[in-house]
């Protein structure tokens, strides 16, 4: 199905960044960052241009040779990887920040993928999260319609047992990227920090709803 989405003129989520990302990334320490279920390349090649050395990882070999060709026509570098995460290996300890941006895998799938996010974190890394929550079920306006790949608070707070979560919100907001996230969306947003060096007073410095 991806390679199928990719393979259309354009690209399927647009351009820009992430908005949430951008909001926080000044939060995630300067260093490697995995960007997982990258798509076409757009938050990895973000990050590129703001410094950090930056690994993308989908399971689409067409959306990550967008990614690379988009990453040199403006002239930044990222490493891409094609795997399915259900099988790739996230080393420990390897990590200034890992992004999971609309990153949505069955549970089965997901809940060891956030244990190997957690593990794989630095003391002080960081790790970023917006996707759709249990109620986008019905607005028409992206995301899958299974609830075992939609995702709660509740849930992720127990998949990210480890990580100290500075930014937690479920909240409903217009997302505005490409052909298919168009619209008013029921989402979540989490900032982690893999230790307690992060000032605990410390807020994102935009927090979207």
């Amino acid at each position: 199905m991806w390679n199928e989405r990719y393979s259309q003129p354009g690209f399927a989520y647009g351009t820009a960044p992430n908005d949430f990302l951008v909001s926080v990334t000044d939060i995630i320490p300067l260093g490697k960052i995995l960007s997982l279920a990258e798509g076409e390349g757009r938050n990895a090649v973000y990050l590129a241009s703001r410094g950090y050395d930056v690994v993308a990882v989908d399971s689409s070999g067409v959306g990550m040779g967008k990614a690379k060709q988009f990453a040199l026509d403006c002239g930044v570098t990222i490493a891409t990887v094609v795997a399915d995460l259900r099988d790739f290996h996230i080393a420990p300890e390897s990590w200034e920040g890992i992004v999971s941006i609309y990153c949505h895998l069955p549970s089965a799938i997901r809940v060891p993928l956030h244990k190997s996010v957690v593990n794989g974190l630095k003391c002080g890394g960081v790790f970023v999260l917006e996707a759709f929550s249990l109620r986008q079920i019905g607005y028409g306006t992206g995301g899958p319609q299974s609830e075992d790949m939609l995702m709660s608070l509740d849930a992720l707070r127990q998949e990210l047992a480890g990580l100290r979560l500075i930014h937690a919100v479920e909240t409903e907001r217009e997302v505005l990227e490409g052909r298919h996230h168009t619209g008013m969306a029921s989402i979540v947003q989490i900032v982690a920090v893999k230790d307690d060096s992060y000032p605990i007073d410390s807020k994102p410095s935009t927090v979207l709803s």
